[in-house]
C-alpha cells in the first residue's frame, strides 16, 4: 500500500461577519471576510481499488464528532459527481473543537474534496462543484485562501490580506460548543450596514453568541487587553475568538497567560 496522502484542514476565521438579511431560500444574507490559520485538523488517506469508505477519527476532539460525517458525505458527493468507482480509507486527527465557529465541519470536507481528488486522479473542477451542496463555507474552505464572502457566504471573490499575512494569531475557545443555528436565531433581524474596510466591521453574532456563551466577553477582554495584541473579535458564530499580534514572543506571552480552562492554539495567518 502507497503512503497516505495528507491535508490540512485550516482553521477558518470570519475577520468580520455582517448580517444582512434573508435570501430567498431562507438562508440568513451575509458579507465576511475569510482568513485561514497555518494550523488545523489533519486528515490522510490512500486509495482503496474496491469503493470501500472508511474514516477513522482520533485526537483530542474526535469524541465531540457527534454522527454527522461530512468527510464521507463529501467522498459519496465527489465520487458521483465524478463518476469514478474508487474508494479510500481515511483518517481524521481532529484537532479543533466542534461548533466553534472555526468551520471544523466544512474544513474537514473541503480537506477531504482535496485529497480525494489527487489520490483519485479526478479534474479539481469537482470537488468546486460539490462543494457549495455540502454547507456555505465549504467553497471558502476549499480554496483556504483570504476571500470575500457574499450570499450565504459562498459567493466568493479574492481579497488581498497580505498586510497581514503570516501575523502570528492566537486562537481561545472557553469550551463552549455553539450551534450556528441556534445563534443565528437569535440574531435580532436589523441590518446594520455592509462590510467594508474588515478592521472598522464588526461581527453580528457577536451579541446572540454572548448571550448564549456569556464566557465569550471574558475571552475577548483577555485577549483585548493582552500587550501586543492588535486586534481582537470573535469567529463566525462563536465560541472561538481569536486576537493577531504585533510578534511572535507577545502571542506566545499571551498563550502562557490564558486560563488553564480554556483551550488555546497559537498559529498564523496564512
Amino acid at each position: 500500500m502507497s503512503l497516505p496522502s495528507r491535508e490540512i484542514a485550516p482553521a477558518k476565521l470570519n475577520l468580520a461577519l455582517h448580517v444582512r438579511g434573508r435570501l430567498p431560500d431562507g438562508r440568513h444574507a451575509i458579507e465576511t471576510v475569510f482568513a485561514f490559520c497555518t494550523d488545523g485538523d489533519l486528515l490522510s488517506g490512500v486509495a482503496l481499488a474496491d469503493g470501500r469508505l472508511e474514516l477513522e477519527t482520533s485526537g483530542h476532539f474526535a469524541p465531540d464528532l457527534g454522527d454527522q460525517n461530512l468527510i464521507t458525505m463529501a467522498a459519496i458527493a465527489l465520487r458521483a459527481a465524478a463518476g469514478v468507482h474508487a474508494g479510500a480509507s481515511m483518517t481524521l486527527d481532529k484537532r479543533l473543537p466542534v461548533a466553534a465557529g472555526l468551520g471544523g465541519g466544512s474544513a474537514d470536507a473541503a480537506a477531504a474534496l482535496r485529497l480525494l481528488t489527487s489520490i483519485w486522479g479526478i479534474d479539481p473542477s469537482h470537488a468546486a462543484g460539490v462543494a457549495p451542496k455540502l454547507g456555505s463555507d465549504v467553497p471558502a474552505c476549499l480554496l483556504s485562501v483570504p476571500m470575500r464572502g457574499e450570499g450565504a457566504g459562498d459567493q466568493l471573490t479574492p481579497v488581498d490580506l497580505s498586510d497581514v499575512s503570516g501575523a502570528p494569531v492566537l486562537l481561545v475557545n472557553p469550551r463552549v460548543p455553539l450551534s450556528t443555528a441556534d445563534v443565528f436565531a437569535r440574531w435580532e433581524g436589523e441590518d446594520r450596514g455592509p462590510l467594508g474596510d474588515w478592521r472598522e466591521g464588526r461581527n453580528d453574532l457577536e451579541a446572540p453568541a454572548r448571550i448564549l456563551a456569556p464566557q465569550i466577553d471574558a475571552v475577548l477582554a483577555f485577549l483585548g487587553t493582552r500587550p501586543g495584541a492588535t486586534f481582537a473579535r470573535m469567529s463566525g458564530s462563536g465560541a472561538t475568538c481569536f486576537a493577531l499580534f504585533d510578534s511572535e514572543a507577545a502571542r506566545d506571552d499571551a498563550e502562557h497567560h490564558v486560563p488553564r480552562e480554556w483551550w488555546r492554539l497559537a498559529t498564523f495567518l496564512r
